[in-house]
């Protein structure tokens, strides 16, 4: 790992054994990219691989020698304006009412490890050789506006972490109107953009077009990362697969409104920009202010689409999560939510939770409906002091009772939001984003507090401090139920009203963040009506999130099939629920719905006190198994075998660090009759080492590596199997 500087070509090299990230300082000081993509030779000069001639007689040509001009020239980030017609990375409106920037590079360090982004979730480094940081400090001379470019490359893996860092050195203010976190223009445009999109649900949904001149874009202005959109995407090369070719992963560390776009120009340079939405953003710069933007993140890979989602699992999975849960096999637990909605007594949760307990489960999780005057989602939300009708010895009393069953306690919250059936709204109404004025939109019946305003977190940090001090709650369920409208704040004035969105994405991570270090044993999970929040900026302080309020195994075989491209299993909160469905009404074998469930952080979301003696037996058998085996499930290489977007069957697979062992996934959504032989092959197996292959108590044969990896494992040809077989069948095969 190096980043190289070369004072007689301006060239910067930022390199390790898998990638050349290469830029250079523009005739005019603006900062021109050169390459991004496979290790190429250090050298001196790659001056040849800019082309800074005017393309047709349309072009602009800014004045000097030799001409210029940035129509089509490959920036780092781009500014509109200045014989550059592309979408830019940043846009600042100045007291004269230009908007025109001219970034020019005024010096450069290169430092080890990786600085922290104050306030903000990012990747980091434990150790300083791990990575090397290249800040380059750039200046617009007119208004004084000081810009810093940080890149920072890892000793491993094909990875670049980005961001920008604005500080305003001038004299009067300005207003950010955007300021991306990564700009960066491809040489060419033969790609396929791949877009993880849906809705409640059914979340990650991967969406594949090609690139073609214009803009193709997602986003949300919703608040939240949302369900429609995930913060990332891939640029693949048309002929790349799951185990060849080249693809680039961008993924944005941030839980806000966001946008991520591909402008392809007239003569097919590609330009990718991801940050913060500049639509509803206008940051207020004072001088002697600074804004720093969330990090972007991308992975370049030549060997197709799991290695490159591998690099984004490790990453992410070390070197994103933190704390006392990053490295830990999570607890098997049972949901109460499915099993009681808002009906339920101490004396009931106590008979689920004893049940619960015979069974082998390792925490009890208390959702909804357990504090204030909440006996539906109409009221109480916000009032974090448990109901004495429900739990006459509250929090604390109920907590000792299921520990003294063998079992954790963990508690749902759902921080941001109230009632307007609440103590807390009607002693402070101003406390929610809403406008004077104008009608008040309600989610879900709530309203969204205003995170924007430090009282108000501190009034929530207080209220949740009081329960969770005692000791007794091991693991928190963080919700968020609804998306924001009427995004303005009492707090701030007209002119900073375009902070408001960013400011409550702030006030989020701070709260998150002094829960985090007060109480650091604590297993927290995000939430937000399932999956409109999973993404990298919560990973920062929840090593897991709940994938989707669709808990059906079918529908889910899609959801964590999407979410894997960028997210890890560890990350990946799943359950087996209860049947029929309560979201699509499927009636699925209990043993698909753990070997689905299995792959993520796996529980249970149903009333085991309904199930049959034989069930529950069944339960004890998942529950030994994932114990055995959920270090391997959840943290071993996962790899994409089949996906159930293309056909019929679906299969992944999860290696061991040393490749000894191994558990592979196989799902068949419809029977047919007479199937064709179907054969599935493996992938990350040792070639040379003979694996024993094993499916429930049945042993298969032995195998080498390298014939379940080319010739496959037969799935056809059990005579037993195959009369047993039945819609949504799936098999659990143990490689070691």
């Amino acid at each position: 790992m190096s980043i190289s500087y070369n004072e007689k070509s301006k060239t910067f090299h930022l390199f390790n054994e898998e990638i050349s990230y290469i830029m250079a300082v523009l005739p005019n000081g603006q900062m021109g990219q050169l390459y991004f993509g496979k290790k190429i030779h250090p050298k001196e000069d790659y001056s040849y691989l800019l082309e800074l001639l005017p393309r047709s007689m349309a072009s602009c040509v800014l004045d000097g020698e030799p001409p210029l001009s940035l129509e089509h020239v490959k920036q780092e980030y781009g500014v509109y304006g200045s014989s550059d017609y592309r979408f830019p990375a940043v846009e600042i409106l100045q007291e004269n009412g230009s908007r025109i920037s001219d970034f020019c590079y005024k010096g450069h360090q290169i430092t080890p490890g990786k600085p922290k982004l104050a306030g903000l979730p990012a990747t980091y480094v434990e150790e300083e050789n791990e990575a090397q940081t290249l800040t380059l400090v750039l200046e617009d001379p007119v208004t004084g506006i000081e810009l810093e470019l940080l890149y920072t490359i890892f000793s491993q893996g094909g990875i670049v972490a980005r961001s920008a860092h604005f500080s305003n050195s001038g004299s009067a203010p300005v207003h950010l109107l955007k300021a991306m976190s990564l700009c960066m223009d491809l040489p060419d445009c033969d790609y396929d953009w791949i877009q993880f999109s849906g809705a409640w649900a059914r979340e990650r949904h991967p969406r594949v077009r090609h690139l073609e001149q214009g803009i193709q874009s997602i986003g949300s202005m919703r608040g939240h990362s949302s369900h429609e959109h995930n913060p990332f995407l891939i640029l693949k090369r048309p002929f790349t697969d799951e185990f060849h070719g080249e693809a680039l992963g961008f993924s944005l560390i941030y839980s806000g409104n966001f946008l991520a776009q591909a402008e392809v120009d007239s003569h097919g340079t590609a330009r990718v920009l991801l940050g913060i939405n500049p639509e509803w953003f206008d940051w207020k710069l004072e001088p002697g202010q600074t804004f720093q933007t969330p990090e972007a993140v991308m992975v370049y890979t030549d060997q197709g689409l799991n290695h490159m989602s591998q690099t984004f699992h490790r990453l992410y999975q070390k070197r994103l999560a933190r704390g006392f849960w990053r490295d830990r096999e999570r607890p098997i637990l049972v949901n109460n939510w499915e099993a009681t909605y808002f009906d339920f007594t101490e004396e009931k949760i106590l008979d689920l939770a004893k049940t619960a307990a015979r069974t082998g489960i390792e925490l009890f999780v208390l959702d909804d409906g357990w504090f204030g005057k909440r006996l539906s989602d109409r009221s109480g939300l916000g009032d974090w002091r448990a109901n004495p009708d429900r739990l006459p010895q509250g929090i604390s009393g109920l907590a000792k009772k299921i520990e003294a069953l063998g079992m954790k306690f963990g508690l749902w919250f759902e921080p941001e939001m109230t009632n307007p059936d609440s103590d807390l709204y009607r002693n402070h109404p101003d406390w929610i984003l809403s406008v004077p004025g104008r009608a008040k939109s309600q989610g879900r019946h709530q309203y969204v507090l205003d995170f924007s305003r430090s009282e108000v977190v501190d009034a929530i940090f207080q209220m949740m401090s009081e329960i969770l001090k005692d000791g007794h709650v091991s693991y928190v369920k963080w919700d968020m139920n609804r998306s924001i409208t009427e995004c303005w704040s009492a707090a701030l004035p007209a002119d900073r009203q375009g902070e408001v969105f960013h400011r409550y994405i702030l006030g989020v991570y701070n709260l998150y963040e002094r829960l985090t270090s007060a109480f650091p044993h604590i297993l927290f999970e995000s939430c937000s009506s399932g999956g409109a929040r999973f993404d990298p900026g919560l990973l920062y302080y929840a090593p897991q999130a709940w994938t989707s309020d669709d808990t059906d195994a079918v529908e889910r075989l899609k959801i964590q099939y999407g979410t894997s491209y960028c997210y890890p299993v560890s990350s990946m909160g799943a359950h087996v629920s209860a049947c029929p469905n309560h979201q699509v009404g499927r009636i699925t074998p209990l043993n698909t719905r753990a070997n689905v469930a299995c792959f993520g952080t796996f529980g249970y979301e149903l009333d085991l006190n309904r199930l049959s003696s034989d069930e529950l037996e069944e339960i004890k058998e998942q529950i030994t198994f994932m114990k055995t085996w959920r270090n391997l499930l959840q943290f071993g290489t996962f790899y994409r075998l089949q996906s159930p977007f293309l056909g019929n069957i679906a299969s992944w697979m999860a290696v061991s660090d040393d490749h000894s062992q191994a558990l592979v996934g196989w799902y068949r959504i419809l029977n047919t009759a007479n199937p064709p032989y179907t054969r599935l092959k493996l992938a990350g197996l040792d070639p040379e080492r003979l694996y024993r292959v094993r499916e429930g108590g049945k042993f298969l044969g032995k195998f080498f590596g390298d014939e379940l990896m080319n010739a496959g494992l037969l799935t056809t040809g059990d005579e037993e199997a195959e009369k047993a077989s039945c819609d949504f069948e799936s098999r659990i095969y143990i490689l070691d």
